[in-house]
């Protein structure tokens, strides 16, 4: 059996990105990678057990710095929490719906049900996430600015909450992406609603 490295790992993804750049994900074929990066289909294969696992490897590595320096933007040292709230669902938002987020998703839900791209999807993605926002939650109630509560649930809540107006809505092609402005808003809206939920009650 031939060994796996990371050159030619990270060598495949970078021809197949030009692939899928070209022709699109429906018109690309795994042939057509295999002669852009060169050696066996066998070889790609290896690698790469599917297109829709290498377009999701491709899409995830162009966008996994950009999550993490949105969850970064969760400041312990901002004036006060709505205003880290704030900083961060706006970015968020402007991240989750950009063509190849939300790209990625749809491909994960329309596999999720054949292969392991969705919970894969959703384990590097939507778990990590999660985990820094309630680390981040649990501090700001342990300085007494939000009710104590399971600050995983309060993770969740948030970012559903985040996405709650537009989501679907982007996802069944009911509409496209807002402009800045209005995922603005909508991210006051769901700042607000949580603070409601979850602030420290007088």
């Amino acid at each position: 059996m031939k060994t796996k490295t990371e050159a030619k790992r990270l060598a495949i993804l970078k021809a197949a990105a030009d692939v899928f750049r070209r022709m699109g994900f429906e018109r690309a074929s795994m042939s057509e990678i295999q002669k852009t990066v060169g050696g066996s289909k066998a070889t790609l294969y290896n690698y790469f057990p599917s297109k829709e696992r290498l377009f999701f490897e491709v899409m995830y590595q162009a966008n996994e710095a950009q999550l993490a320096e949105v969850v970064g933007l969760l400041d312990d040292d901002a004036p006060d929490l709505r205003v880290a709230l704030l900083d961060f669902g706006c970015q968020l938002l402007r991240f989750v719906y950009t063509p190849d987020a939300i790209a990625i998703r749809r491909l994960a839900i329309a596999e999720a049900a054949q292969s392991e791209i969705g919970k894969m999807c959703f384990e590097r993605a939507n778990v990590p996430t999660e985990k820094r926002v309630a680390e981040f939650l649990k501090r700001a109630m342990k300085r007494g600015e939000l009710r104590t509560s399971d600050p995983k649930h309060a993770a969740i809540h948030l970012l559903a909450l985040l996405e709650s107006e537009y989501l679907l809505r982007i996802l069944f092609g009911a509409t496209t992406p807002p402009k800045a402005e209005a995922l603005n808003a909508a991210a006051r809206r769901a700042v607000d609603v949580f603070l409601n939920g979850y602030g420290k009650r007088s």
